[in-house]
C-alpha cells in the first residue's frame, strides 16, 4: 500500500476481552467486573468498540450486559457496545434488545465444512436465514456486523463459498464483515494475501480480522491483515482467549504504531493499568517477559546496558515505558555491576561513597549468586543494612557456622566468632536451628567470658516493607539487655541467615560497653 495513504489510516480497534476473552479455560468474570472492564476500556483506553458477551447465555450473564448498556447510554457510548449473537431468528436479537444493546455481531458460517457439516445447510439457505436475521435487527434499531466464523479455513479450502457467502449479503445493511482465523491456521503471508483478495473484490466493505494465537502469531497476523487492507481488528486484554488466546491489546498497538505507520484511538498510557485490571478480575497472571505489560519487559539486567543508557540511550527502543504507564528498571543481580546499581541509587536520590556502592554491590552479587533478583524496591533495605553496618567498625565477627537437623535428633551449631580479634570455638544442641546457634554464642559468653548475654524477647521474620520480591528475607529480633530493650534487624536471601546477621549486630551493639580484653 502506498506509504502516505497507510501513515494517514486510523484502523478500529475492537476488544473482545470480555466475550471471547471469557471462553478462557477457568475465567468467568462477575457483573461488576465486565461492568469495571468496559468502562476502563471505553472511557480510560479508548477503544472504539468492545463486545462484552454472547446472547442467550445466562440471566446473570444478561443482567451484566443489561449493566452496561445503563452506563453506556448515560456516558454516550452505547454505539460501542456489542453482544454475539446467532442465526435463531428472533431469538438473539430480542435477547439483545432486551438488555438495552444496540449492536449485534451476528455468528454465520464462513466456511462451506462448518455450513455443511454442522448446520447440515446449503449457502443458499444460510444466506436466507442470516438476511431475515438482519432484516428482524434493523427493524428493532439493531445495527449488524458479521463474524463469517472459519473463514481462513473456508478462504482456503473453498473460496468459492466465501464469495457465494459476501455476494448474497453485500446488499444488505451489514455494516462490518469480520474475519476471523477462528482455528489460528494462518500465517501473516496467508493473511496478507487472503485479506487483499477480499478487499480487492469488496473494496467498498469494511472489514475486520480476528486473530487467534495458536501457532503464536496472532499479533503478526493482525499486522498483516491491516497493511493489506482491513479497517479493523478485534484485540483481548493481556491475550487472552479460547486456547492460546487471541491478539494481545498491548502488542497489536504497539505493532501498529511503530512496525505499520498507522494510528489508533487507544490511550497508550492506560495499558498497563488495564493489564492489571483484567489480571486481577480474571486471575489469570501475566508472564513476566510478555511484551508491553509484563513485569520485566523494561527491565534491564546486564550492567553493561545501563552503562550504556546512561551514557547515550543505546540500549532503548521505540518502546518507551513511559508511553504505557510504566518506567524502566535496571535489576539488581549478579550480573548488574556498578552501573546498574548507580542508576537505581540516582533514581532513589541516594549518595554513597565509592567504597560504600562497592560494598552494596558485593552484597547484591551475593544474592545474585543464590539466584535472588533484587528490586529497586529492596535496594534501601540492603544499603541500610550494609552501609550501617560497616565490616570495619564490627568489634564480633562471624568467621564460620555449620547448623544442622536430622530427623529424631536435636538441631545442632557449631561456629567460630572473633570477638575483639580474640577467636572462640562452641557447638551446641537447641530446640531449632536458631536456638542452637543462639545456645553456641551463649556458651562463649558464659563459659569463655564470664558475662551475660540478652535474653530474646520477640522475634519476627517477614519481606521488606515495600519490598516486591521474595528476594530479601527480614528478620528483626528484639533483646532484653542490663535493663533496656535492644532491636537488631538482619537481612538476606536466607531466613536462618536474616536472623544470624540479626543476632551478631546485636552483639556489636553490646560489646560497645566492653573493653577489649588485655
Amino acid at each position: 500500500m502506498d506509504t502516505m495513504e497507510t501513515a494517514a489510516r486510523n484502523i478500529e480497534i475492537m476488544d473482545t476481552t470480555l466475550r471471547d476473552g471469557e471462553q478462557t479455560s477457568g475465567v468467568s468474570f462477575m457483573p461488576h467486573e465486565k461492568l469495571m472492564i468496559a468502562r476502563a476500556l471505553l472511557e480510560k483506553v479508548g477503544v472504539d468498540r468492545i463486545e462484552v458477551a454472547s446472547a442467550r447465555v445466562s440471566e446473570g450473564e444478561k443482567q451484566a450486559v443489561a449493566n452496561i448498556c445503563k452506563w453506556a447510554v448515560r456516558a454516550g457510548r452505547i454505539d460501542r457496545v456489542e453482544v454475539l449473537g446467532f442465526c435463531d431468528g428472533t431469538t438473539s436479537v430480542d435477547w439483545l434488545c432486551d438488555t438495552g444493546c444496540r449492536h449485534l455481531n451476528l455468528l454465520c458460517k464462513g466456511s462451506r465444512k462448518h455450513c455443511e457439516g454442522q448446520l447440515r445447510k446449503t449457502v443458499d439457505r444460510h444466506i436466507a436465514d442470516i438476511r431475515d436475521v438482519v432484516a428482524y435487527a434493523t427493524r428493532k434499531g439493531v445495527g449488524v456486523n458479521v463474524y463469517l466464523e472459519d473463514w481462513s479455513n473456508g478462504i482456503k479450502d473453498a473460496p468459492d463459498y466465501v464469495f457465494a457467502l459476501m455476494d448474497g449479503l453485500q446488499e444488505t445493511p451489514i455494516e462490518r464483515f469480520m474475519l476471523p482465523d477462528t482455528l489460528g491456521v494462518l500465517n501473516p503471508m496467508q493473511v496478507g494475501m487472503y485479506i487483499s483478495q477480499m478487499v480487492a473484490r469488496y473494496p467498498d466493505k469494511h472489514f475486520d480480522f480476528h486473530a487467534h494465537n495458536d501457532y503464536d502469531l496472532a499479533v503478526a497476523n493482525a499486522y498483516a491483515a491491516v497493511n493489506a487492507g482491513c479497517r479493523g481488528v478485534h484485540t483481548a486484554v493481556n491475550g487472552l482467549g479460547e486456547r492460546a488466546g487471541n491478539a494481545s491489546l498491548a502488542s497489536v498497538q504497539a505493532v501498529l504504531v511503530d512496525q505499520a505507520a498507522l494510528e489508533t484511538n487507544v490511550c497508550e498510557a492506560q495499558l498497563g493499568e488495564i493489564s492489571r485490571l483484567v489480571e486481577t478480575c480474571s486471575g489469570i497472571v501475566v508472564p513476566p517477559n510478555k511484551p508491553i505489560v509484563g513485569e520485566n519487559v523494561f527491565t534491564q539486567v546486564a550492567g553493561v546496558h545501563a552503562d550504556g543508557d546512561s551514557k547515550a540511550g543505546l540500549y532503548m527502543n521505540d518502546l518507551q515505558p513511559e508511553r504505557f504507564g510504566r518506567r524502566r528498571e535496571y535489576a539488581l543481580g549478579k550480573t548488574s555491576g556498578k552501573a546498574n546499581i548507580l542508576k537505581n541509587l540516582e533514581e532513589l536520590g541516594l549518595e554513597l561513597s565509592n567504597e560504600e556502592t562497592r560494598r552494596v554491590t558485593e552484597r547484591i552479587i551475593e544474592l545474585g549468586d543464590k539466584k535472588e533478583i533484587v528490586t529497586r524496591d529492596d535496594l534501601p533495605f540492603i544499603v541500610s543494612d550494609v552501609v550501617r553496618h560497616s565490616a570495619a567498625n564490627e568489634d564480633v565477627r562471624l568467621l564460620s557456622y555449620v547448623v544442622t537437623t536430622a530427623y529424631g535428633l536435636k538441631p545442632m551449631a557449631s561456629l567460630r566468632l572473633e570477638i575483639h580479634g580474640k577467636t572462640y570455638e562452641e557447638q551446641a544442641h537447641g530446640d531449632g536451628q536458631f536456638d542452637a546457634f543462639v545456645r553456641a554464642i551463649r556458651h562463649i559468653y558464659r563459659d569463655s567470658l564470664g558475662r551475660h548475654f540478652p535474653w530474646l524477647r520477640n522475634y519476627t521474620v517477614g519481606i521488606p516493607p515495600g519490598g516486591r520480591t521474595d528476594a530479601l528475607v527480614q528478620t528483626v529480633i528484639t533483646w532484653e539487655w542490663q535493663g533496656k530493650e535492644l532491636r537488631t534487624r538482619g537481612l538476606d536471601a536466607d531466613q536462618m541467615g536474616a536472623a544470624i546477621k540479626a543476632v551478631i549486630k546485636m552483639l556489636n551493639l553490646i560489646e560497645k560497653d566492653y573493653a577489649p580484653d588485655a
